[in-house]
């Protein structure tokens, strides 16, 4: 008997506590899609935020937390560079969408 040459499914998300197990129905949610769709939707709503007037605050908000919660999802397993690195881009979006809010 052969090996099975299919591609290995990406592993089910586990839960190692509280705000991991409130997280799971939609990281599994998440895992099922492929893995350029929550990248284009995050793309997307920038996109969208970013040329819409004060109320591209709201689509630019939305990625603000949905950043938010993946790095607190990821915060353990990440290194020092790593979290900088995430934190920056949270701070970016956050510039961007106080400016949305806030224009001259």
């Amino acid at each position: 008997m052969g090996v099975s040459s299919s591609p290995s499914p990406r592993p089910e998300p586990i839960a190692t506590n509280a705000f991991e197990r409130a997280s799971l129905p939609l990281t599994r949610l998440i895992a099922r899609m492929p893995p350029l769709v929550p990248i284009l939707v995050v793309f997307a709503l920038v996109l969208v935020g970013s040329f819409l007037g004060p109320w591209g605050a709201i689509p630019l908000g939305l990625v603000v937390l949905f950043l938010l919660w993946m790095l607190g999802l990821s915060w353990p397993r990440l290194t020092a560079s790593e979290r900088l690195m995430r934190i920056a881009v949270i701070v970016l979006v956050i510039g961007l969408t106080a400016i949305k809010l806030f224009p001259r």
